[in-house]
């Protein structure tokens, strides 16, 4: 989405050609065939860890970190090769998502027209509200040394980028319908005028 908000506020005339079905089927089969890499060698990996510890995973869903916490061999080539590809799932598309939309904003702020302006910064804005929720707190589960582990900090950032962006997703994009606003406005008005 960052990459297609980019060129359509920066590079608006060439849309057709660098938006074309083939560059986004690319686009999309390179993260979901990445993603899948990293999730298959992960979920190999944990299968043939010999567990020791407890079979009680403080968690309440089945992740990674927290299954490799219960394993009791050493996990350091694991962790390096997680690091790798979750350099590869989060720390590059994030990368690439700030790269978009600081190219936007200096496009935006070098824009004479401000009604222009304010409308690419208001759609730039409720993604990268959502993508800000979602990435750090994956960024911040992943990212995070396995010594370093807390099954209760795992918990809360895991409930930050699974429900948290699918919960703030309609009610973000929704507010820059003027309908939903108005709706809004009238159901507010009316809330505050029997109190």
């Amino acid at each position: 989405m960052s990459y297609d908000r980019y060129v359509a506020i920066c590079k608006p005339l060439q849309y057709p050609v660098l938006m074309r079905g083939r560059v986004c089927n690319i686009m999309s089969v390179a993260a979901w065939f990445w993603s899948s890499v990293q999730a298959l060698t992960c979920s190999l990996y944990i299968l043939l860890l010999p567990y020791c510890k407890s079979n009680v995973m403080n968690h309440y869903m089945c992740d990674y970190p927290a299954l490799v916490q219960l394993s009791c061999s050493d996990n350091s080539a694991f962790e390096k090769t997680t690091y790798f590809g979750n350099f590869m799932v989060l720390l590059l598309p994030i990368s690439v998502i700030l790269a978009s939309y600081i190219a936007i904003l200096l496009q935006v702020l070098g824009a004479h027209s401000s009604e222009r302006s304010h409308k690419a910064l208001g759609t730039c804005l409720s993604h990268l509200c959502v993508v800000g929720i979602f990435y750090v707190a994956a960024l911040l589960t992943y990212m995070t040394p396995a010594s370093t582990y807390s099954a209760q900090k795992a918990m809360v950032n895991t409930v930050f980028f699974t429900i948290l962006p699918a919960m703030t997703n309609p009610f973000i994009y929704s507010l820059r319908n003027r309908d939903v606003l108005a709706a809004l406005r009238k159901l507010f008005a009316k809330y505050t005028l029997r109190q």
